[in-house]
């Protein structure tokens, strides 16, 4: 049992090193001694996991997908507002993970290096664009969109507004406190939503996020 913990910890630190490398380096530049010297792994420690750089951006994929779960899952039950408010709540959770967490920037392709995004397992991307839209068609079946806001539209428009986030909002110096990603968050769905929302709905959402909705997961996995 002990075994298996520290082999569970030495991967969960190489999957961090290798997002904090691709995303300060690039894919390309980040190389595999780097990135074990970083997560405090020795190089055979790191090839008994991880057979080489594309598995480790699979690995980095698949853990920003798990982390994206977490904030897209954390409030499905009813909440004033329905699903508008869950989407609101959504996008100021995720533009302040994108800011603090590389592994949900690598993973979204939302890093300031240039990276080999298309190497990350888990489509988090995908899954993020997926789940924006359904929430927006849930919305519309509940009354709560015009008629003047198509789902696909919109859903484009969050989706790379969202990401834009992470790259304005990640610190260039990893030792840097991430910035506060709440007022602009805040400021686009003030700008949205006299556009989205039917009148009746929009009385009842929060632009700033519900109060006590949680912050983004932290590398729990």
């Amino acid at each position: 049992m002990a075994q298996q913990a520290r082999a569970q910890r030495t991967r969960k630190a190489l999957i961090e090193s290798a997002a904090e490398m691709f995303d300060r380096h690039g894919f390309a530049l980040a190389s595999l001694s780097t990135i074990s010297a970083h997560a405090g792994v020795s190089k055979g420690a790191m090839h008994f996991h991880f057979a080489n750089k594309e598995s480790l951006a699979e690995a980095v994929g698949a853990a920003a997908a798990q982390r994206l779960a977490r904030i897209t899952d954390r409030r499905r039950g009813h909440l004033p507002g329905g699903a508008l408010q869950l989407l609101i709540d959504a996008t100021h959770d995720l533009a302040r993970g994108l800011g603090e967490d590389a592994v949900l920037r690598v993973g979204l392709g939302a890093g300031h290096a240039p990276g080999h995004y298309g190497a990350c397992g888990g489509d988090p991307r995908g899954l993020w664009t997926a789940w924006v839209g359904e929430v927006l068609r849930r919305a519309a079946g509940e009354g709560a969109m015009t008629r003047s806001a198509p789902a696909d539209a919109v859903t484009a428009t969050l989706v790379a507004t969202t990401l834009g986030l992470g790259t304005l909002t990640s610190p260039p110096d990893p030792a840097a406190p991430a910035p506060r990603t709440d007022a602009t968050v805040t400021t686009l769905w003030n700008l949205l939503l006299p556009r989205l929302a039917t009148t009746g709905a929009a009385g009842e959402l929060v632009p700033s996020g519900t109060p006590g909705r949680g912050g983004p997961p932290g590398a729990s996995e």
